[in-house]
Formats: structure tokens, C-alpha cells, sequence
């Protein structure tokens, strides 16, 4: 998965970047590509915030094997570093006695419920109450998928993925996972990082799209945590904080529904319907624009839509949501639909049991006749990367046509008052 000559680029990154060892080391390593627009940003340093206390046990890390550093042509200080890889995720619970406390954590988030300033002691308690009341009917969704989230052990394939890929380059490395909600935590992670001692850090965010209420909330802890430890504050640490604009996402989505448009008995009649879970819009519709742009690029021009799922409450979410626009398709007179999650890299309770499920049955009540979903796993990647590598020559140029691509940065947060306004302007 990761993108070898990207880490070695962010542990390089860091280094040419003058900050004061006593300053917490975070910094994004961003790609503001946009592929209607043109290249924008460049590499810089950046600081983000925050706090928090949650429920649950422990973590892990993947430790990984040396290998010839030379024929990667990295900065030759990377051979003499240590260096670390950090997976972030959602987490989910994985069994059905988990789901209230992975609720509780999830809903005391202030990044998921914002409250006034005033009114924030009522976090946790408002969490607890809208866990307990949701709990019977989540269960029921993760009974529905056998018992419990099958995430973590996805993203431990994908932290596999990651430590033969770096095996296969020589970079002597650990790669940790670190969950949001879930264990494993990203605290006990940082704190197993510790233990390591770890030299240079490389942060990847499993979210194709950023946002504060994943990347951005997951960066919080870290940014916590650097605040209150001097080892952790004066260790280098590299962001990836968006990837959903790299040529080979974009062409690994293309091939999922590409794919999956074959089992329709008419594949040019069935419609693309992305779903997608909240914001940023800016970064859903360009994603869409890039898959649709392959898509047509192999002759694939079917007509596609977006909506967003995963409404919760009478409060407005992001419009269209997904179920109102199901049932408009239905009386349109839309028979087939492939529903394509565009907000995941891994089958979870939303694509196997909201969208496979729930939306499913909507979609035939309302006269939609044929459904398909193709999902994203870490053994399709898996098997995307081997068919890049043996048309190429070069290992390395595979791994850079595979998850990144180019490699720039941007300013993330400076100040709490930044921090705010970046959170009115992207929420």
C-alpha cells in the first residue's frame, strides 16, 4: 500500500525543515493536486490540537526487516534512522458487547458532536445517553454482519501489506495501527512508539479524503500527546493527510467498477451511484470527477451520481442523502444501480451492512431491480499492486504510481483560532 519513496520523502521532508528541536515536530505531507485546477501548495511545517478520554484496551505494532536502502536512492540519513509508520482508523468493536462503549467514545468526540463552548461539561454525559439508546439498534446492524467489525484485522492485512512492501525496499521500520475509537488505540500506539524509540514518524491516515472528523480529529491525539511528552515533542513526524487524487486510487476504483459493472446483464444501463459519508464536498466531487474521468478515458460512460449516507438524527446532514435519493431513482425508472462507497479503503459496518443491507432493500422496495457493490479489500489492492509490478521494471516506480504519486504540503493549523475557522470552512 504505502507508498515507499513517500515515506523516505517525509522522513527527508522534515530534515530540511528549520524548527526548534523543543517544538512539537508534526508537519502534513499533502498532495494539493487538483487535477481541473493545477498544482497548488508546497512543503511546510504545521502544528495541530487537542484532547480527550475514552473506553476500551490496547495495541500493537508490526515490526518490519532491513533491506538494500541504495537501490532506493533515499537522503542517506534515512538508513541511520528508525523509522516508524503509523496506520490511522476509524476502529469498530468486534463484539456485540463492544458497541455501546465504541459508541460512547465515538459520540464524545467533539469532532463528531459539537457543542457550544458553554455547554461542552455535557459531552460525555450526552455521549453515554445517545449510546445507550442507539446500542440495541447497532447491534442488530453488527449481529446482521456476523457478531462484530471485521476493520481491524483489514487493517492489519493492510499494516502486513505495508511491512513487506518496505521489506522488499530495505527500510529498516515498524508499522503500528492506531484506532480512533477502538482498540487498538492510537494512544497505546504512541505509546509502543515510545518504547521503540522511534526516530522519524510517518503518519497515514486510512481516510482517502480528509476531514476534522477523521484525519483531522485523529491528528488531534497525536497533537496532544507531542504537547505532553519532551520525546515525543521533539521527534520528527510527517503527515499523509489526503491520497484520494493518486493515479492508482483512481484507477484501482475504476477497476472495482469496471469490474462489477459486468455482472448487470446490461452493464451500460446500470447507474453509478457513489455514496459517500460527509464532508469535505469539495474532495467527494473531485474524487468522483477523477474515477468518472478514467472511467469514460476506457469507454465506461454510464451515468453516475452522489449522495451521502450515514445520517444521524432530525438535525440537516449533507444533502442529497443517500436513501431519499434511492427512492427518487426508483420512480425515475432506474432498474440497475452499482452503489460505490467512495469514503472507505475497507468493508466495515457501513458499506457491509448500511449499504449491501439497509439501502439494498430500499432500493428494490422502490423498484430498483438489480444492485451491485463492489467492495473495496485489502485483497483487491493487494492484487492491483502484483499486476503493477510486473509490468514495471522499476519496484519503486510501481509504489509511486500506486498510492501517492507527487508529494506536496500545506499549512494545517497554526492557532486555535485558525484551527476554528478551518473547521466552520470544512464542516
Amino acid at each position: 500500500y504505502v507508498l515507499i519513496s513517500e515515506i523516505l520523502a517525509c522522513v527527508d521532508c522534515h530534515s530540511n525543515c528549520n524548527r526548534s528541536t523543543s517544538q512539537v515536530s508534526l508537519f502534513l505531507c499533502s498532495d494539493s493536486t487538483n487535477r481541473r485546477n493545477g498544482l497548488l501548495g508546497g512543503p511546510l511545517c504545521v502544528n495541530p490540537s487537542g484532547r480527550r478520554n475514552l473506553v476500551g484496551p490496547a495495541s500493537y505494532s508490526v515490526e518490519t526487516s532491513a533491506y538494500d536502502v541504495a537501490a532506493l536512492e533515499p537522503p542517506t540519513h534515512v538508513a541511520e534512522e528508525k523509522v516508524g509508520v503509523l496506520l490511522l482508523n476509524l476502529g469498530g468493536p468486534e463484539t456485540l458487547n463492544d458497541v455501546q462503549p465504541f459508541l460512547f467514545n465515538l459520540f464524545a468526540d467533539p469532532d463528531i458532536i459539537r457543542l457550544p463552548r458553554l455547554f461542552r461539561f455535557l459531552q460525555r454525559p450526552l455521549a453515554k445517553l445517545i449510546s445507550v439508546l442507539r446500542a440495541p439498534k447497532s447491534k442488530e446492524g453488527y449481529a446482521a454482519i456476523g457478531g462484530g467489525s471485521p476493520l481491524r484485522k483489514i487493517t492489519d492485512d493492510q499494516a502486513l501489506a505495508i511491512k513487506k512492501a518496505l521489506e522488499t525496499k530495505g527500510l529498516s521500520s515498524n508499522v503500528y495501527v492506531g484506532m480512533r475509537y477502538w482498540y487498538p488505540f492510537t494512544e497505546e500506539a504512541i505509546q509502543q512508539i515510545k518504547r521503540d524509540r522511534i526516530t522519524r514518524l510517518v503518519v497515514l491516515p486510512l481516510y482517502p479524503q480528509f476531514s476534522i472528523s477523521t484525519t483531522g480529529s485523529s491528528i488531534r491525539i497525536l497533537e496532544q500527546a507531542f504537547r505532553e511528552d519532551a520525546y515525543l515533542s521533539t521527534l520528527p513526524v510527517s503527515i499523509i493527510n489526503s491520497w484520494y487524487q493518486r493515479e492508482a486510487y483512481i484507477k484501482s476504483m475504476a477497476d472495482l467498477i469496471e469490474k462489477e459493472l459486468q455482472s448487470f446483464s446490461e452493464p451500460k444501463e446500470a447507474m453509478i451511484f457513489f455514496s459517500a459519508h460527509g464532508v469535505p464536498v469539495n474532495q467527494m466531487e473531485d474524487c468522483i470527477f477523477l474515477i468518472m474521468q478514467e472511467l469514460k478515458a476506457r469507454g465506461v460512460s454510464n451515468e453516475h451520481t452522489l449522495a451521502y449516507q450515514s445520517r444521524v438524527g432530525p438535525v440537516q446532514w449533507l444533502k442529497p442523502y443517500t436513501d431519499e435519493v434511492l427512492v427518487e431513482l426508483g420512480k425515475k425508472g432506474v432498474r440497475s444501480l452499482l452503489a460505490v462507497p467512495v469514503s472507505f479503503v475497507s468493508e466495515h459496518i457501513e458499506t457491509l451492512e448500511e449499504i449491501d443491507m439497509e439501502y439494498k432493500d430500499l432500493a428494490l422496495e422502490s423498484g430498483i431491480k438489480n444492485w451491485a457493490q463492489p467492495l473495496p479489500s485489502s485483497l483487491i489492492w493487494l492484487m492491483h499492486t502484483s499486476e503493477d509490478v510486473d509490468h514495471d521494471h522499476d519496484p519503486l516506480k510501481y509504489f509511486i504510481k500506486f498510492f501517492f504519486g507527487s508529494f506536496l504540503a500545506f499549512i494545517f493549523f497554526f492557532s486555535p483560532k485558525m484551527i476554528m475557522a478551518f473547521k466552520n470552512h470544512v464542516i
